[in-house]
C-alpha cells in the first residue's frame, strides 16, 4: 500500500493557509453577551425596556455594525421568569453552554443576588441593569459585578437633596421588605436639614392605604412649617398615592417622591406642583447620545424611551466603550481593570464605575411635575440636575 505525501511545498502552502484562516477568524470572531431578565414574569414590562434600550445602545455604540475590533457581538438571551433559582442556573449555563464573554441583567433584585456568586465562580463579568438593591455593589458584591443601573442609595439620596431645607418635617410611607427599609434608611442618614418625624413601613401589595395614612397625618398634621410624606414604592399593582383622597390638603400635607415609569406618571398627573428626584425621563438630559436614544426609539416604537430603556442604553455603551479600549478582548482581568474608574457617555450624561464597589456614579434629576395636555401623564419638569460629585453615596462592600 502506498502512502501519498504531499510535496513539501504544498504541504507548507496548506499550513498556511490554515493559520491565515485561525488569524482571520480569531480576528472576526464574536464576543458573546447574555441577557439574562425577565421576557415573563412580574418584572416583564420593565425588563422589556431594558431589552429594547440594550439594543438601541448596541446599534448607536457600533455605529450600526454590532462589531468591535472586527468581533461580532452575539446576544443570547434568556428568560429568569423573575425567579432567583432559575437566573442563577441560567447564568451558569450561559457561561459554561453558551460561551457567554459577559453577561447582563437582571430585572429583579433577588434574582441579581442570587447570581451574583454564579459570575464568581465562572470568573466572567456581570453588568448588573437594572436591580437596584444596594448590596448587589454591597456587602454581596464580588469583583467580577459591575452596576450600570442606579442603587437605592441614589435614590433615596437624590430624593432627599430635593426637600431638605429647615422648617420641613418628613414622614416616609415605604414597603416592608429591603427596598423599602433600605430606601428610607439612606433617605434618613443625608438628611441634614429636615426632620424625620415617623416611618410607615406596609406589606408590598398593600391595596387598603387608610390605617398607614391615618397614623402619617397624626404625626404631621399638628406641626408647623411644609409638611411632607415622601412615598417609596415598587409594586405597580398597589397604589400608594390613594392616601391622598384622605383630604391631605386640609392639613397643610404634601406628597412628594421619586420618578417613575411613564405609566406610573399618570398618577402624577394629579400632583401637579409636587417635587422629588428621578433617575430619568426622556426630557429632562439634554446630549447628544440622549438625542439619539429618543429619536430612535420614536422611530422604532412611536413612543418615547421609558425610565428601563435608558438603563438598557446606558449598559451597551459601558460595555462597547470597555472593549473598544480592549480592543475586543474579553479577558476578564483585563476588563476589570478596564472599567474601574472607566468613564462613558450615556443618555444620562457622563458615568464612570467608582473603582471601590464597581456601583457606575451619575446624575439624578429634581423634578417639579407640570401638567400638559399633550402628555396623559405627569411631566417632570427639571429643577437642577443633582450631579454624581453632590451626592456622598455611602461604599458598603468589603474588597476581597
Amino acid at each position: 500500500m502506498r502512502h501519498h505525501h504531499l510535496p513539501a511545498r504544498a504541504a507548507l502552502a496548506l499550513a498556511l493557509a490554515i493559520s491565515v484562516a485561525a488569524a482571520a477568524f480569531a480576528q472576526t470572531g464574536e464576543i458573546r453577551i447574555a441577557h439574562i431578565h425577565s421576557k415573563t414574569g412580574p418584572q416583564q414590562s420593565l425588563s422589556m425596556q431594558t431589552r429594547a434600550g440594550l439594543l438601541l445602545g448596541l446599534d448607536y455604540a457600533t455605529g450600526g455594525s454590532m462589531m468591535v475590533h472586527g468581533k461580532k457581538l452575539v446576544l443570547i438571551e434568556k428568560d429568569d421568569q423573575g425567579k432567583p433559582d432559575l437566573g442563577r442556573s441560567l447564568l451558569a449555563a450561559a457561561y459554561a453552554d453558551d460561551k457567554a464573554d459577559i453577561a447582563i441583567g437582571p430585572a429583579l433584585s433577588s434574582v441579581a443576588l442570587a447570581m451574583l456568586p454564579v459570575a464568581q465562580e465562572y470568573k466572567k463579568i456581570l453588568l448588573v441593569e437594572p436591580a437596584v438593591a444596594d448590596s448587589i455593589t454591597g456587602d454581596k458584591w464580588n469583583p467580577y459585578i459591575f452596576r450600570t443601573g442606579r442603587n437605592s442609595s441614589q435614590d433615596a439620596i437624590a430624593n432627599a437633596a430635593a426637600i431638605d431645607k429647615p422648617g420641613v418635617s418628613v414622614a416616609t410611607l415605604a414597603p416592608d421588605y429591603a427596598f423599602g427599609r433600605d430606601g428610607i434608611k439612606a433617605f434618613k442618614d443625608v438628611l441634614r436639614h429636615a426632620r424625620l418625624v415617623h416611618e410607615e413601613y406596609l406589606p408590598t401589595n398593600t391595596t387598603d392605604f387608610t390605617a398607614g395614612a391615618q397614623r402619617l397625618i397624626d404625626k404631621l398634621k399638628g406641626l408647623p412649617g411644609r409638611k411632607l410624606i415622601f412615598i417609596l414604592w415598587a409594586n405597580p399593582n398597589s397604589n400608594p398615592f390613594k392616601i391622598a383622597d384622605m383630604d391631605l390638603k386640609r392639613y397643610g400635607i404634601e406628597i412628594t417622591s421619586g420618578g417613575s415609569t411613564l405609566p406610573g406618571l399618570v398618577t402624577y398627573k394629579n400632583f401637579p406642583g409636587m417635587e422629588g428626584a428621578t433617575y430619568y425621563y426622556f426630557g429632562i438630559p439634554k446630549n447628544p447620545v440622549n438625542q439619539a436614544l429618543v429619536a430612535a426609539h420614536y422611530k422604532a416604537y412611536k413612543t418615547p424611551p421609558d425610565f428601563f430603556t435608558a438603563g438598557g442604553f446606558s449598559a451597551a455603551m459601558a460595555l462597547v466603550t470597555a472593549l473598544k479600549a480592549t480592543k475586543g478582548d474579553t479577558d476578564s482581568r483585563l476588563l476589570i481593570k478596564t472599567m474601574e474608574g472607566m468613564e462613558f457617555d450615556t443618555p444620562k450624561g457622563r458615568m464612570y464605575f467608582r473603582k471601590e464597589d464597581h456601583q457606575a456614579m451619575q446624575s439624578m434629576y429634581h423634578f417639579r411635575i407640570e401638567v400638559d395636555p399633550a402628555f396623559p401623564w405627569g411631566v417632570p419638569a427639571l429643577v437642577r440636575e443633582i450631579g454624581a460629585q453632590e451626592m456622598n453615596v455611602p461604599i458598603r462592600n468589603r474588597r476581597q
